[in-house]
């Protein structure tokens, strides 16, 4: 079958009313185009009153269509601000992770410079000192409490010599190497310092629990004469340490036992300082050393006659014959000869 052939466009009625439509339309436009240019020539006031009518009638409908399009141009504002605000706060986010990133480190400087300070003024305090080093190493876990410094015999450190920090006394020298040495830590069940308190001075041993803390053992039997938060210092008895150096504070009191905690924790210094053994008898001039006592000569009975000793003076201990001197007008018996 053959197709049809194509179609004009008033085949279709409702195209041609279309068509229709249109062409009214569009001379109706031009009619009233005519017509208001007429009266605007004719009657200016009259075209005034209509184009204020017109003005009237389309207001609602601009300012819809404005409200259309500033609700529109506000979600697009709103989504733009929201991107922007999102770069913005990870800005800002990045900036206040570098401001605390400085603070942090002007903090760890002001420390350094505090502990630095601290030390510099016990190396004036303390003009005797070998040398300074720097811990760089310390047993928590381990039942040995241990340090290790960065000096050793080559800088003049000893064994037996005292470690402290101007928080307070640290240990001794234990063992040495020639760029390292080892040290005893206060806490460790090896160590005994002999300390006092500062509040009454009353004497003790501190004596190491290896859990990093310390047992003050008193020289007297009796009532527990410390209280918690007393500090202890040392005694400088029996030498080592060099007294007045603080050593430790009194944290809990278990009936007759005080149990304390040292003023120096080595995980928190970085540098010690290392002094000669405190021995102020053997470093003082030698004509400042006090007198020793001469014991007085020991006094027995005197010798029987003949020569023989009676059975009573026999069981006498402090009876000494040969160290006595013979009575007046007694004969001196002679001596034998060599």
């Amino acid at each position: 079958m053959k197709p049809p052939a194509a179609r004009r466009p008033g085949f279709s009625r409702r195209a041609h009313y279309g068509l229709f439509f249109g062409y009214v339309i569009a001379i109706g436009g031009m009619v009233v185009a005519v017509l208001l240019l007429i009266i605007s020539i004719v009657d200016p006031r009259g075209y005034g009153a209509i184009k204020g009518a017109a003005l009237d009638v389309t207001a609602p409908i601009s300012a819809g269509g404005r409200s259309v399009v500033r609700f529109f141009t506000g979600i697009g504002d709103g989504i733009s601000a929201y991107i922007g605000a999102g770069s913005q706060n990870a800005a800002l986010h990045r900036d206040l992770a570098a401001a605390q990133r400085g603070l942090m480190k002007a903090q760890a400087a002001e420390a350094e410079n505090r502990r630095l300070r601290a030390l510099l003024g016990l190396a004036q305090q303390a003009p005797d000192e070998i040398t300074v080093a720097q811990i760089v190493g310390s047993t928590f876990e381990a039942p040995r409490r241990m340090a290790t410094l960065s000096a050793g015999s080559a800088a003049g450190v000893r064994v037996g010599q005292p470690v402290r920090a101007p928080e307070g006394l640290i240990g001794r020298v234990v063992e040495t190497g020639r760029w390292a040495a080892r040290v005893l830590l206060m806490t460790d069940g090896a160590s005994n310092v002999p300390v006092r308190a500062v509040r009454d001075g009353t004497p003790a041993i501190a004596v190491g629990r290896g859990d990093g803390t310390l047992e003050l053992r008193t020289l007297e039997v009796g009532s527990n004469p410390f209280r918690r938060g007393d500090i202890l210092v040392t005694s400088g008895i029996g030498g080592i340490f060099p007294p007045n150096v603080p050593a430790a504070r009194v944290i809990r009191i278990e009936g007759d036992t005080a149990i304390a905690r040292p003023l120096a924790d080595p995980a928190r210094i970085d540098f010690a300082i290392v002094q000669p053994v405190y021995q102020p008898a053997a470093a003082g001039p030698l004509e400042l050393a006090p007198a020793q006592p001469v014991a007085p000569p020991v006094a027995a009975p005197a010798a029987a006659p003949g020569g023989r000793t009676p059975p009573r003076l026999q069981a006498d201990p402090r009876y000494q014959p040969a160290l006595q001197e013979p009575a007046p007008g007694a004969p001196v018996p002679p001596r034998a000869p060599r």
